[in-house]
């Protein structure tokens, strides 16, 4: 009979913790609609009654790992310009919602109390409002803020096209445009086969936009 391996190191006991980071694995890899208590004990090699000592249910797990999302996302410093603040602010979370594609309509439509959640938002008022900006308008500035950035993320990530097959698709299609009856997108259209414009939508373009149109709303200080 094999004797154990006394170096084995013992399995990692079951945690929170350790269940969110693995619900967030599968969701990551498989999409958020995949994510059940079975599949996550089938994971972490568990009965599925075990992970109730830890979570509540599935919505429970859900808040968990859209919080553990926002905590990748950077925190805008209040001792940093407003605008450089919050500009890092929303392209650190463009970039962590693009690594994690199911978490932009987790975040739309789940009212979320976790504590990075609620660190990220009171740390995004303080910086508007020590910038000038009143309680309601820094309020209104954040949601503008996060709407372009949500708004863009999904789009980004649904996509038809890669931005390498903007050019060729531009040729097939422009035979459906006729100069004629749709003479501006037509000319687009060219731009983008004659590689005068690549089309690709940027997303620092429509922040600065909002940022800058935001300044005129603030108390100068």
């Amino acid at each position: 009979m094999a004797k154990k391996n006394s170096h084995t190191p013992p399995p990692t006991p079951l945690s929170r913790e350790k269940i969110l980071y693995a619900a967030m694995r599968i969701a990551d890899e498989e999409g958020v609609e995949s994510l059940s208590m079975r599949k996550l004990a089938q994971k972490l090699g568990v009965k599925a009654m075990s992970l109730y000592n830890h979570v509540t249910n599935k919505d429970d797990i859900l808040c968990g790992i859209v919080d553990i999302v926002v905590s990748e996302i950077e925190v805008p410093s209040l001792e940093t310009d407003w605008k450089t603040a919050m500009r890092r602010r929303a392209i650190s979370a463009h970039e962590v919602l693009l690594r994690h594609p199911w978490a932009t309509m987790a975040l739309m439509s789940q009212m979320n109390t976790g504590s990075a959640m609620l660190r990220y938002v009171d740390a995004t008022l303080g910086c508007l409002c020590k910038a000038g900006f009143s309680f309601e308008m820094a309020d209104r500035a954040w949601n503008a803020i996060d709407s372009h950035i949500y708004g863009f993320t999904l789009q980004e990530l649904n996509f038809p096209l890669a931005a390498t097959e903007y050019a060729e698709v531009a040729k097939n299609f422009v035979a459906f445009i006729p100069a004629d009856q749709y003479p501006y997108l037509n000319q687009l259209t060219h731009h983008v086969i004659e590689g005068r414009y690549d089309g690709i939508h940027d997303f620092e373009f429509g922040l600065e936009l909002i940022l800058n149109g935001l300044d005129q709303f603030r108390e100068k200080i």
